[in-house]
């Protein structure tokens, strides 16, 4: 992806060097589901890693001290991205006579306090609907590339699309209409989390047409959606797979809404809740 020299977005809050006490509390992501399930299958109790535990809330800018060569070009390529979903869907929603809100993007290291409870670096990047705010810790740069198999920049730029995509969900209040039972379901889940893989792909579709990809990043997002589809997670963990307890949905079903969202660009045409087949 061509990042270099653009537009960094004002809205990132680098919490790293910041320490959290306590338990974790999941907050939902990409990443929130693999620890969840491969903790489960391992024999462990998930009510281990979850609390409600309070902790200090207070942020500021430009804490961390230690920050490597390395992380500061990750730091930089998350804040452009980011900066790229702000420009796409501020246009989205203009179309629409909306106003998008910008989330904001909290950068940590190990564990981090946000408005849905605390949590680990384990979970992955989350997004929390009650702050409006995503949260990386940037050594998932590294887990993307190791324990999925899933290299390259685009790979984490699908990462965070996806979780400014439930951003868009929660302020187009989307799946509102389906009952609290219903939102409980594992069928919920997975509906919820392709849409937002939908909206990834549309964000991606832009990010094209401005010219900012580069030969290989469509493969490297179709890579990431893969490497974390239920499917794939649990057959590494235990050599079968259990539909019946997906969250996110299989590798082919992220690959499938994610590409689609990138061939349509529209927000229209990703309600995976109409969707006669996932």
């Amino acid at each position: 992806m061509i990042w270099k020299g653009r537009r960094q977005s004002t809205n990132v809050e680098d919490r790293r060097g910041m320490g959290v006490g306590g338990k974790t509390m999941i907050g939902g992501g990409i990443g929130g589901v693999i620890i969840l399930i491969l903790f489960t299958l391992l024999g462990g109790n998930p009510g281990d890693i979850i609390s409600n535990t309070p902790s200090n809330t207070n942020s500021n800018l430009n804490v961390s001290n230690d920050e490597s060569a390395q992380e500061k070009e990750q730091a930089g390529f998350v804040s452009v991205v980011l900066a790229d979903t702000e420009d796409v869907w501020s246009e989205e929603f203009k179309k629409r006579g909306l106003t998008y809100e910008n989330p904001k993007l909290v950068l940590y290291r190990g564990s981090v306090q946000s408005a849905c409870g605390s949590a680990s670096s384990a979970v992955g990047p989350f997004y929390c609907p009650a702050d409006h705010k995503l949260y990386i810790d940037l050594s998932f740069y590294e887990e993307l590339k190791q324990k999925f198999q899933a290299p390259g920049d685009f790979a984490m730029a699908y990462v965070i699309a996806h979780e400014v995509g439930h951003h868009v969900q929660t302020l187009l209040h989307l799946g509102d209409k389906s009952s609290a039972a219903e939102k409980r379901t594992n069928e919920y889940s997975v509906r919820f989390e392709l849409q937002a893989d939908y909206l990834a792909g549309v964000w991606a579709h832009y990010a094209e047409g401005k010219g900012y990809l580069e030969k290989g990043d469509l493969e490297e997002a179709l890579n990431a959606a893969k490497a974390v589809g239920d499917d794939n997670i649990q057959k590494k963990a235990q050599g079968y797979v259990v539909p019946e307890s997906f969250t996110h949905g299989t590798s082919e079903q992220r690959k499938h809404w994610f590409n689609k969202g990138f061939e349509n660009g529209t927000i229209e045409g990703g309600d995976t809740f109409k969707a006669a087949n996932l």
